[in-house]
């Protein structure tokens, strides 16, 4: 086991309410840099709470709950920490929706992963050093999409998106990548680029990697270990090799073959 200081986040006894329902309970869970994880379960699991737990966006509840990020402690007690912003600065967020700003060239969003290297007006005006921006292309060429550099960020299919937010992570020198459900939107040849993608800077950069998915097939597929939730509560963690009919079942019910296998050849 990794100690917390080596670990992408340490999560220890997380719970998370919304009213009567238990987001999060309990939870704890260590993801070590280099791994590559998927965590799975049906919609309202507290896959995407654990998420953004993790990145001090959403605050858990009071009580003994800590969660570590590259050893800061980003949350405890049911309060953020003042360390959050730090570890954040370390952490890239891919989401389902791309945040990206759309009349923005994608070059300029991609550019925004500098902001926190440098004064905010500088940013504000566009006034980038040309290390920054040389970094940028480099990143978008990285990922495929170069050539629309200069094209607004909203005139841009959905899969070239998704591309240009994984280099403006590159840019902002993440150690680690959050991906919250980010092939949803995307089509079949779009998403498995997406999560190649993923796959490589996981590999070849030895970037830690968590990643949430409703498809399992890309999960084993994808990622060495998979955890599952299911109604907040932690019911898999282990290789993705190990997800068997019987654990699916358990955690999807038995329609989960209809819902999630029918595509896979």
């Amino acid at each position: 086991m990794t100690t917390a200081s080596a670990a992408v986040a340490s999560v220890r006894d997380v719970s998370k309410t919304f009213g009567a329902r238990k987001a999060l309970d309990g939870v704890s869970l260590d993801v070590a840099a280099g791994e590559m994880v998927a965590l799975i379960g049906p919609s309202g699991s507290g896959k995407s709470t654990l998420l953004r737990s993790i990145t001090g966006l959403q605050p858990i509840d009071p009580g003994k709950g800590r969660i570590d990020v590259f050893g800061e402690t980003v949350q405890q007690n049911g309060r953020v920490t003042g360390a959050v912003r730090r570890a954040r600065g370390k952490l890239g967020m891919i989401f389902q929706q791309f945040n990206l700003v759309g009349r923005l060239s994608l070059f300029s969003n991609v550019m925004l992963g500098a902001l926190g290297r440098i004064p905010g007006w500088r940013g504000a005006l566009g006034l980038w050093p040309s290390q920054d921006k040389a970094r940028a292309m480099a990143a978008l060429h990285r990922v495929g999409v170069s050539d629309y550099a200069a094209q607004r960020a909203n005139t841009l299919s959905g899969g070239q998106q998704q591309r240009g937010a994984i280099a403006r992570a590159l840019v902002q020198g993440a150690q680690g990548i959050l991906a919250d459900e980010p092939v949803a939107s995307l089509d079949p040849v779009s998403a498995r680029k997406v999560m190649e993608l993923l796959v490589e800077l996981n590999k070849r950069d030895g970037l830690g990697v968590i990643v949430t998915l409703h498809q399992v097939d890309y999960a084993i597929r994808y990622c060495d270990r998979v955890v599952a939730l299911k109604s907040g509560k932690i019911v898999y963690d282990g290789p993705a090799t190990g997800l068997d009919t019987r654990i699916l079942i358990d955690i999807y019910g038995p329609e989960f073959e209809d819902a999630f296998w029918e595509t896979k050849a």
